[in-house]
């Protein structure tokens, strides 16, 4: 008996229709539709972002900083000059 009956849904029918009036329910119905379809359409375009592939992001350095792989380039070393 946990189920409602065709009886209870006739009943909520009625309350509501008398509740919202029946100028009103095609109107909320529309705005409804409207909602959904604009929703449907935001999940698609969302479900086509993702299935289209991102572009490649660049490798990231492995070396640490200051270090390069060019032969020619020379890291200065910086010494302390000595007190006399």
């Amino acid at each position: 008996m946990g189920a409602m009956s065709p009886w209870h849904w006739a009943i909520v029918a009625i309350v509501v229709v008398i509740l919202f009036g029946s100028k009103k329910l095609p109107d909320a119905a529309r705005g409804l539709g409207r909602s959904l379809r604009i929703f449907k359409s935001e999940v698609k375009e969302m479900q086509n972002d993702d299935a289209r592939p991102a572009a490649p992001q660049p490798a990231p350095n492995p070396l640490p900083a200051g270090q390069t792989t060019d032969p020619t380039v020379t890291e200065a070393k910086h010494t302390e000059p000595r007190s006399a």
